[in-house]
């Protein structure tokens, strides 16, 4: 029997019913901070990219920012299989737990679980197990689903992965990993890191502190990223989903990444006393 993933986050972060769904992500490409137009999708598969950071807040807030990564995505045309990465916030399952077979159900249908790939992932990995708890309600990764099938259908699959250990060491590993199962497989993938940037402060130093991360990720320096993460205590929660990113565009060969757009809860809700920071950021192959 095939295991299901239902939504959890379903009717909170995003709407819950399929039409109002769907609205709603066209509302994101078409909102101020958004694109300002809906993708337009390829129908040839174009590997331009290793992947995309993207924010994984309520779309009411963070999904104008996120629906510039998938604009971008959307041009590249569909890629076999979606690797997506996000911090663990509910404190559930292992150190880095990779979902490694079924099916995640949203209001836009079911996504097949990539098993193959997902199982190379955990055996090339020192850190990464088998894992379903730590995704049962964990909402970074399931977020970018609706996103995904909107401009693809069911024309993918995924690896679902969260992290509790956010070093550079395990993002260092967990990127070998997937390198190697892809090397294997010849799988052609396009790896998503889910992050959000600083958390609960006011709108300015959000910009000011954000820049500096956002700098380390452009330079595609992790070890970068985690130092001003530190020192300038930036509330980022996804350092280690978006390392990793990094280090796997490190060992493809890539050379460039390019913030597509970074803004605030306060950009998208007009409450700029207390925001959150969003990104959307391109890894570009060489």
């Amino acid at each position: 029997m095939t295991s299901v993933r239902y939504p959890a986050v379903a009717g909170m972060f995003y709407e819950a019913d399929a039409g109002r769904l769907a609205e709603q992500i066209k509302w994101s490409y078409l909102h101020p901070v958004g694109p300002g137009k809906l993708p337009q999708v390829s129908g040839e598969r174009r590997r331009l990219s290793v992947g995309y950071v993207a924010p994984h807040a309520g779309y009411i807030y963070s999904g104008p920012v996120a629906a510039h990564t998938y604009y971008s995505l959307a041009g590249e045309g569909a890629p076999e299989t979606v690797v997506i990465a996000g911090p663990n916030h509910t404190g559930m399952g292992s150190m880095v737990s990779v979902m490694t077979s079924g099916e995640w159900l949203t209001p836009l249908g079911k996504v097949e679980i990539d098993e193959e790939l997902a199982s190379l992932i955990v055996s090339n990995s020192k850190y990464a197990e088998p894992d379903d708890r730590a995704h049962r309600y964990e909402h970074s990764v399931e977020v970018q689903i609706p996103f995904l099938q909107h401009i693809f259908g069911d024309r993918f699959r995924i690896v679902p992965i969260v992290m509790f250990t956010q070093v550079y060491e395990t993002a260092a590993d967990l990127a070998r990993a997937i390198h190697r199962a892809v090397e294997e497989t010849g799988r052609d993938i396009v790896f998503i890191a889910s992050t959000d940037f600083s958390h609960y402060v006011p709108y300015k130093e959000a910009y000011e502190r954000d820049r500096l991360a956002l700098q380390a990720i452009e330079r595609l320096d992790a070890r970068g990223l985690f130092r001003v993460v530190e020192e300038h205590d930036i509330s980022m929660c996804g350092p280690g989903p978006t390392a990793t990113l990094v280090e796997l565009a490190r060992l493809m060969g890539a050379e460039k990444a390019e913030t597509l757009k970074y803004a605030t809860s306060g950009d998208t809700s007009g409450d700029k006393y207390s925001v959150v920071g969003y990104a959307s950021i391109r890894v570009l192959l060489s």
